[in-house]
Parts: C-alpha cells; sequence; structure tokens
C-alpha cells in the first residue's frame, strides 16, 4: 500500500468504531428494499426509497452512536429535501461512508444451496470513482470459495483508499444449536483470515463484520446472552482493528442485549441494517407527517446500540412490540 493509504485506512477503521459508535448498514439492494417498503404498506419507489434514507442519515442526533453509514449505490447519488448528496450529510457530521461493491450473491457450482459474491470484475474501477464520490453447514468448497472472493475485494478497496468491512455470514436458517454454530463460525473466520493473510490485507485497515455465533432459528434450546457472548468471541480472530456486528435476524432489542453481553469484557460493536431500522419504518409506515415519531424511534435503537458497544445499556422490559419481534428471513439474500 502507498504511505497515505497506510496511515489513512486504520484511522478511518479507528473513527468508525470509536467508543459508542458503529455502523448503520443502509446498503439493502433496491430489491430488499422494496420487500421492506411493501411490508409497511408503502409502495416501492425511487422516491419512498429516498425518504426512507434520509430518515435515517440527516438527524444530527445520532452523531454520537453511528460512526458510519453504508450505502447502496442509488443511494449515493441521492439527495436530501435541501439538495445535499447522503455522503455529504453523513462526512458533515464526522461520519465514514461506505458502499455495497459487490453486485450480490451465486451459489458456486458443486455446493448445495450456498452462495458467494459476484462482482470482482470492474471492481477497482468501482472503488477508485466510489471514493471519488464519498465512500445452514457450509460445505469446504463454499467456505474456500467464499474466502477467496473475499479476499480480492478487501485487496482492491485498500489499493483505492478504501476501508474493507469483510462481511462472512453463517446464516441462522435450521435447527442447528449454539455449538454447532460456534463450530461453522470458526472455520469460517479461520479461512478468510487465512486468504487475507495470502492476500496481504493490511488488517489494521479492515473492519470484519460476522454473525454473532447464535443457535438457529428453530433450535429448541434457547441460550443467555452471556453464552452468546462467549461462544462468539471465542470463535473471533484478534488482528483486526475493529469488528462490526450483523443483526442476522434478531430482534432489535435482542441483537441490543446480545451486543451489551459481548462487551462486558470486550470493546466490539454493530453493523446493524434491519435491527437498527424495524421500529423505524414501522413508525414512518410511507407518509411524511410520520417522520418525527420514525426518527425517534430510530434514535432509540441507535442510542441502546451506542450504550451496548459499551456494555452499558439496560434493558427496561418496555421495548415496543416492533423492537421485540424477530427480523429473521429464511435464505436471506441481500
Amino acid at each position: 500500500l502507498s504511505f497515505p493509504y497506510c496511515k489513512e485506512l486504520p484511522d478511518v477503521a479507528h473513527r468508525i468504531v470509536a467508543p459508542g459508535k458503529g455502523v448503520l448498514a443502509a446498503e439493502e439492494s433496491t430489491g430488499s428494499t422494496a420487500k421492506r417498503l411493501q411490508s409497511v404498506g408503502t409502495e416501492d419507489t425511487e422516491e419512498n426509497r429516498r425518504f426512507h434514507r434520509q430518515l435515517l442519515t440527516a438527524d444530527h442526533r445520532v452523531n454520537p452512536c453511528v460512526g458510519g453509514v453504508v450505502l447502496f449505490h442509488e443511494t449515493l447519488h441521492q439527495k436530501t429535501d435541501d439538495g445535499r448528496p447522503f455522503p455529504q450529510v453523513t462526512k458533515s457530521k464526522g461520519g465514514a461512508v461506505g458502499i455495497k461493491v459487490d453486485k450480490g450473491v451465486v451459489p458456486p457450482a458443486g455446493t448445495n444451496g450456498e452462495t458467494t459474491p459476484q462482482g470482482l470484475a470492474g471492481l477497482a474501477e468501482r472503488c477508485a470513482q466510489d471514493r471519488k464520490e464519498g465512500p445452514t453447514l457450509p460445505s469446504a468448497l463454499a467456505i474456500m470459495e467464499n474466502a477467496n472472493v473475499l479476499a480480492p475485494y478487501a485487496s482492491i478497496c485498500q489499493q483505492n483508499g478504501i476501508v474493507p468491512i469483510v462481511e462472512p455470514e453463517v446464516l441462522p436458517d435450521g435447527d442447528h444449536d449454539l455449538k454447532g454454530c460456534q463450530y461453522v463460525t470458526e472455520r469460517v473466520l479461520a479461512a478468510v483470515c487465512r486468504a487475507l493473510s495470502d492476500r496481504h490485507i493490511y488488517l489494521e485497515g479492515t473492519l470484519l463484520k460476522p454473525n454473532m455465533v447464535t443457535p438457529g432459528h428453530v433450535c429448541t434450546h434457547r441460550h443467555s446472552p452471556e453464552e452468546i457472548a462467549m461462544a462468539t468471541v471465542t470463535a473471533l480472530p484478534p488482528a483486526v482493528t475493529g469488528i462490526t456486528f450483523l443483526s442476522g435476524g434478531q430482534s432489535e432489542e435482542e441483537a441490543s442485549i446480545n451486543l451489551n453481553a459481548l462487551n462486558k469484557p470486550w470493546a466490539l460493536t454493530f453493523s446493524y441494517g434491519r435491527a437498527l431500522q424495524a421500529s423505524a419504518l414501522k413508525a414512518w409506515g410511507g407518509k411524511k407527517e410520520n417522520l418525527k415519531a420514525a426518527q425517534e424511534e430510530y434514535m432509540k435503537r441507535a442510542l441502546a446500540n451506542s450504550l451496548a458497544c459499551q456494555g452499558k445499556y439496560t434493558p427496561s422490559g418496555q421495548a415496543g412490540a416492533a423492537a421485540s419481534e424477530s427480523l429473521f428471513i429464511p435464505n436471506q439474500a441481500y
């Protein structure tokens, strides 16, 4: 890496995961966003997608809670009501801007319904342009395929001065128990870290976004947040600058409680999409007059996770129905 990036990448990574801060994962594809809008009776139009993203990014009160926002390519070029591009809004508040750089997932040949990212072709050119604009039990084959795709992604991003958020996710579909998920997560993360090392990825300028280790969605045995925390941390590699967990279909409240348990002895943070947005989306319901109510719901979850990533969150037992509702989607593809 060139000298400026060797200094800049760790600085950006540390800014994103500063104490009390995490990542708003707002990089859902147009198709995924359409399903969420339709779930609250809202028509899927470009204007409604724009307004939904504005709801999440324009409120300055969230600054102490969110260190970075990851956007979908469409959002990178959209603007607020007062004409400011969304990346500019986030940057003006001291936040880092990210962009979803893959082109969705495809099933590799020879695997059983598993997926790996696509879109490596042309990635260097997209990264260079984006920087200018503001930036089941898996088979051994699927693990290797994903690791060997994620590492080149990270390399190309870093060569273009962009901090890669590397996201190897073990889906919560199925009836596997906590130990089963821990075993698979350890194998996946070991393969990813080996691939990153083989590609000479600058780990100090990288963020890792894994799943938390949780039992399968239909597993009948429930585990405490402390058990989930221990299983998760046991599976994690120590070298990267920050670890920003994805919520993986947990309810908003469950995601905050488990993140809090993880941070009692360790400093780890969030990179949540559904688990930051669900209550706000329901409160908005596609009606502009509900903007303030929706932002209040978003602020509640942002503050809860800001406290949780410091190990300071105390559940009140009064979380709304939306916050306690499971956000699990079978066979989720982004």
